[in-house]
């Protein structure tokens, strides 16, 4: 059984959670509000070097993932929902473990494709205080106080992004991922939308940028857009596959002594 990376009662979450969300977001507030007192700042420091190491602990060993990005508020009638839902099943019987923000919505929905067929599902949640809890259908999942530390857990650990339609949130990661790849500071991963109608204007303004010569037209080369969950995963996975030689097999060994191990094969680098 996968270890609970917070090991908390999801059904038992809501008082504590309201408590802990205003507390953080007064705390964010004063953080970003110029400078303060050395003391807080040095805190603040400690904190975030302190979120940015037990992310990476605990994520070490979930296997090369696939991140899926969406906007938290669409029910699983909504056909984003079962969209996001389809692509989390496919990404997980490709051998992928499916990684999320791990809140409601199409978040849940690709959690939830992914634990359909018994996958590996991981959620790196935000502490809000009024919308985003964990989802029910993470195997492991991290409490992350600060959007940039969980944005960069989301990004390390993944080959391919599949985006879908979303608000701000949304769009930020979607531009950090992009800027990432033009800037080289992050490999040629693959990149989708799904959501070809809510998309539509975005990509109208991404080709007007290159007839503007303000971004390539190799920014968007791999780019894929469709709202066939089995080619949007394909093309990823494939591309994944070709570009950084994954195959079956452990990445590393755990150390006994930090308390580590891998309860399952995954793809892995050759």
């Amino acid at each position: 059984m996968a270890d609970r990376v917070i090991e908390t009662d999801l059904h038992k979450l809501s008082g504590e959670w309201q408590r802990k969300a205003g507390e953080t977001a007064l705390e964010a507030k004063k953080f970003l509000q110029g400078p303060q007192r050395r003391r807080f700042e040095f805190w603040q420091a400690v904190k975030i070097f302190r979120e940015t190491i037990y992310g990476f602990r605990k994520l070490h060993f979930v296997g090369p993932c696939v991140t899926v990005f969406g906007s938290a508020r669409f029910d699983e009638q909504h056909r984003y929902y079962q969209m996001a839902r389809q692509a989390g099943r496919y990404l997980a019987e490709s051998g992928f473990t499916v990684m999320t923000g791990g809140g409601p919505g199409i978040m849940e929905a690709a959690n939830r494709g992914a634990k359909d067929v018994q996958g590996r599902s991981i959620g790196c949640n935000i502490v809000l205080p009024h919308e985003q809890k964990p989802n029910p259908y993470v195997d492991s999942w991290i409490d992350f106080e600060y959007f940039f530390v969980r944005k960069l857990m989301l990004v390390k650990y993944s080959y391919a992004f599949i985006v879908l339609p979303g608000g701000f949130g949304t769009l930020d990661e979607l531009f950090e991922v992009a800027t990432l790849i033009q800037t080289g500071k992050l490999e040629q991963f693959p990149v989708a939308l799904m959501g070809v109608d809510y998309w539509k204007p975005l990509v109208d303004q991404l080709r007007l940028m290159v007839n503007e010569k303000t971004i390539n037209s190799e920014d968007l080369d791999q780019l894929i857009v469709s709202d066939d969950p089995g080619e949007v995963v394909s093309g990823v996975t494939d591309l994944a596959m070709k570009r950084f030689g994954l195959t079956y097999g452990p990445e590393c060994e755990p150390k006994w002594w930090l308390g580590e191990r891998v309860g399952r094969w995954f793809r892995s680098r050759k």
